[in-house]
């Protein structure tokens, strides 16, 4: 393997390795030595790469919105009509591994490093601004206020988030949350 090669995966290990520590503590209380052995690489590497725990965290973000990106291309491929496009960004924002404990808790605290952090703030506004963005889309044939609902939408989405990340039992239901945004959607379009 290349040396660029083998620089991608070490990042890659890192990132993955950064989303479950926090995952595994629910708080960014980590450090980058705790990452680093997850991801069986030195702290030194880890600082190389990446300059500080900050910067490998808004590294974890990423992936998750390049993988929730994914997951949301991928359902609305499959999607017929605008109220089938509103279910799949309903099941894109909590199915495959967006809504698995280790990435509710990095939301959690993703929301939280939003506030003091520029490039965190900058990110979620992306994040925010997409999603509301395909809501409304989906919507505009189906209702007079598509930006209205969509916002609201957007809100419950992040809401079932914060809600699963506080929830002290079990793992996120993501069945239970795709039908209440689905029962928020049958009730607002009748």
């Amino acid at each position: 393997m290349s040396g660029r090669g083998i620089e991608t995966l070490r990042r890659e290990e890192l990132v993955e390795a950064a989303i479950f520590e926090i995952g595994a503590t629910g708080s960014l209380d980590v450090t980058v030595g705790q990452i680093a052995k997850r991801a069986g690489v030195s702290p030194a590497l880890a600082f190389h790469y990446f300059g500080g725990k900050d910067r490998l965290f808004l590294a974890a973000m990423r992936a998750i919105l390049t993988l929730y990106g994914v997951e949301t291309r991928r359902e609305l491929a499959g999607a017929r009509g605008p109220r089938d496009r509103l279910s799949a960004l309903v099941r894109a924002s909590f199915g495959g591994r967006n809504f698995q404990p280790e990435v509710v808790a990095a939301w959690l605290n993703f929301y939280v490093v939003a506030q003091t952090q520029p490039e965190a703030a900058r990110l979620l506004r992306v994040y925010q601004h997409r999603l509301v963005s395909n809501l409304t889309h989906a919507l505009r044939p189906l209702t007079e206020e598509p930006v209205g609902v969509a916002r609201t939408a957007a809100a419950l989405i992040d809401g079932l988030y914060i809600r699963h990340a506080l929830a002290e039992v079990g793992p996120p239901d993501a069945t239970a949350a795709i039908a209440t945004v689905e029962a928020y959607f049958d009730g607002i379009l009748r």
